[in-house]
């Protein structure tokens, strides 16, 4: 039998959010049913329920960074059981058969892999995501939370950890330089910069924020970065020419992209996970000169999601939080826009035991 939850969703980008229930799956054998404690919310989901990367389908439940515990698993599941702890990003389901499938790299699925909300799923239904009570997600989909992660802390890892661990992974941040320490920039103190610079940091790189102004350089110091440059500073491009080994651009905004890529090193990369609705101007001789990189970064595969995980694990870091009720979603995605969220918000799904559905 389909499986009844409360729900926040919206039935169109300019309604309010409002409690109702919706119907989960009736759990395949091969499904995991997670009562869902805590759901990160991601700039994504604004972007998406608003309608500013597309028209959405509504009514819709968005939310992709999902922790809570096992309450079911199917006749065919032998990974998990009840009662352990676990997590849910980006993804729900891929084909399981292609080049990229077969990989671990589900993100890039040539088939097209089923996103957690606001995809057409395999039964040909629309993904509702994790602002719920509870989630059925095919087993191949799930992560284990570490024990020494909590549930809140550790939502936000679904996506935002992910999203920096895996360019800073592939770019070798961990590797020396003839002996020294790579020098990594972290672009933007927001909801994913401030993950970057702790898993840079935890990886043993040297890291620089570059950011408008100075006043986030306490959080920033705090989170393991040796410094804080403002990008607004009279002759900054000038002054800080060829400083880096990697930029780590986590800003959804425009930006002058040759001026940036010319503080890389030669042969240096500069990794974008931050997505502005603007195109971007770029001239070629920027990347040209000291055959530089610029590379694009979208999430990893569920097995280097879990690798993150247990990194993050395993050197004590966590997503900075603000916990909010259910009803708090509507001021808090305005909250998130104008930047005055430290540095991420999670819903506590217990709230919607007080929370009337519609």
């Amino acid at each position: 039998m389909p499986i009844t939850v409360k729900a926040l969703q919206k039935t169109g980008p300019d309604q309010p959010f409002r409690v109702t229930t919706i119907e989960r799956r009736d759990p395949r054998a091969d499904d995991v049913v997670i009562d869902i404690a805590a759901a990160g919310i991601c700039h994504s989901d604004i972007h998406t329920i608003r309608n500013e990367w597309g028209e959405a389908s509504f009514p819709l439940t968005v939310g992709h960074e999902i922790a809570g515990v096992v309450s079911a698993v199917g006749a065919d599941v032998t990974d998990w059981k009840v009662g352990d702890r676990v997590g849910v990003g980006c993804m729900v389901d891929s084909c399981g058969r292609c080049e990229e499938c077969r990989a671990g790299q589900e993100q890039n699925c040539l088939e097209g892999n089923v996103g957690t909300y606001n995809a057409k799923d395999v039964d040909g239904t629309v993904t509702q995501g994790g602002y719920a009570e509870k989630v059925v997600v095919n087993e191949r989909f799930v992560c284990r939370v570490p024990d020494g992660l909590a549930f809140d802390a550790a939502a936000p890892l679904l996506c935002a950890g992910i999203t920096t661990y895996s360019p800073l992974r592939r770019w070798g941040v961990a590797e020396t330089v003839d002996g020294r320490a790579k020098k990594v920039a972290v672009l933007g103190l927001g909801g994913l910069g401030h993950m970057g610079v702790q898993i840079a940091a935890a990886m043993g790189a040297e890291v620089t924020v570059l950011s408008r102004s100075l006043k986030k350089e306490k959080d920033a110091l705090e989170l393991g970065a040796t410094r804080v440059l403002a990008t607004t500073e009279d002759d900054f491009f000038t002054a800080h020419r060829g400083e880096f080994d990697l930029i780590l651009n986590t800003i959804s905004a425009s930006i002058p992209v040759d001026s940036y890529l010319r503080l890389l090193a030669p042969r240096g990369v500069m990794a974008v996970v931050g997505l502005p609705p603007e195109q971007q101007p770029l001239g070629f001789g920027s990347l040209i000169g000291g055959g530089k990189v610029l590379a694009g970064s979208n999430i990893g595969g569920i097995a280097e999601t879990q690798e993150m995980l247990d990194f993050c694990a395993e050197h004590g870091i966590a997503a900075k939080i603000e916990v909010i009720g259910v009803a708090d979603a509507d001021a808090t995605y305005d909250r998130v826009v104008d930047g005055d969220v430290h540095f991420r918000a999670v819903i506590d799904t217990a709230t919607f035991a007080d929370a009337t559905a519609e």
